[in-house]
């Protein structure tokens, strides 16, 4: 209940209801993408300065290991799963969606976390970085292959090495981890100068974001009509099926609370930026509706408004 009182929270449900009755609100996408720029910045400073105060620890590679297992594991149970009753190369395209992450989601259950007085690490974010690459180079491979096993198919085969250098060159994650470094090097002088950039604004910015991020998710549904219904299905039950093998690795492990609630929060999210601009080109085929529809306009709102506090509760209640 807290988090639906939350103001950016608020924000993010006017923005889907201001959508959904077709208002013409709307954020300029240059300022969208700034400040999409500026919560990635934001959040890679306050991980690097928590890290200059933490050092480098068995713990925190515990939880950089359960952050790669996690993407590597969860696209390839999606793929699975979903060949069985979709088009070998629609699964693949949800899979990488789902086996990825979102950033705004994982940004917003930091502030979360901050409101509630939970401590996490300053290298969730670091985790959250090599979270978003396994389950697009999976994705080629699988696409690679099955282009190979079909009959007449066009040779339209992507470059592996091309895919990996956009996925770790990409603005957005080079400029998180650009800013972690800065924070890392940096430490407490650095935090001092930077608190008036970083702190301060950040909650009204992410607001500011969550609105527009809300506007985009009501167009989002919208484009869902028509599609199977193993697809809806699985935007609803795959996120909360994510965050429970995220709770059993971080249970098994016994990483602290805050570290668990965002490994949990990062395994149920699914991409609609970093994913879908390789898919779009890499995998032509099949239509980005399908997988932006289901991450965009199921899933992200999910969990912003259900699912944090949700994953929140059962993380307190293991741990």
């Amino acid at each position: 209940m807290i988090n639906l009182l939350d103001p950016s929270i608020l924000f993010f449900i006017f923005g889907i209801f201001a959508g959904l009755v077709k208002s013409n609100l709307e954020i300029p996408q240059p300022i969208s993408r700034f400040l999409s720029l500026y919560l990635l910045m934001a959040l890679g400073l306050k991980g690097g300065f928590a890290l200059n105060k933490s050092g480098f620890t068995p713990e925190i590679a515990i939880s950089l290991l359960i952050a790669v297992t996690l993407a590597i594991l969860i696209p390839l149970l999606g793929y699975n799963l979903l060949q069985q009753k979709l088009d070998k190369l629609d699964a693949a395209a949800i899979a990488a969606t789902y086996g990825s992450i979102s950033a705004v989601t994982f940004i917003t259950a930091t502030q979360v976390l901050d409101q509630s007085g939970i401590s996490y690490g300053g290298h969730m974010a670091a985790a959250m970085a090599l979270m978003e690459s396994p389950a697009i180079i999976i994705a080629i491979i699988l696409a690679n292959r099955i282009r190979q096993q079909r009959p007449g198919t066009k040779n339209t085969h992507s470059s592996l090495g091309k895919v990996l250098h956009e996925s770790f060159t990409d603005g957005g994650q080079l400029l998180l981890l650009g800013s972690l470094v800065v924070g890392l090097v940096s430490g407490d002088s650095g935090q001092k100068v930077m608190a008036p950039f970083s702190i301060d604004l950040f909650k009204g910015l992410l607001a500011f974001f969550l609105l527009d991020m809300g506007l985009v998710a009501a167009r989002s549904i919208r484009e869902l009509k028509g599609k199977p219904t193993v697809t809806l299905a699985y935007a609803f039950i795959a996120p909360p099926a994510h965050a429970l093998i995220a709770l059993g690795l971080c249970h098994l492990f016994h990483l602290p609370l805050g570290d668990t609630i965002l490994l949990m929060i990062l395994a149920a999210s699914a991409s609609y930026i970093a994913v879908p601009a390789v898919l779009r080109h890499t995998m032509p085929e099949v239509n980005p509706a399908l997988y932006m529809g289901m991450s965009l306009g199921v899933t992200f709102p999910l969990n912003i408004i259900f699912g944090i506090p949700i994953y929140s509760w059962l993380a307190k209640f293991f741990t």
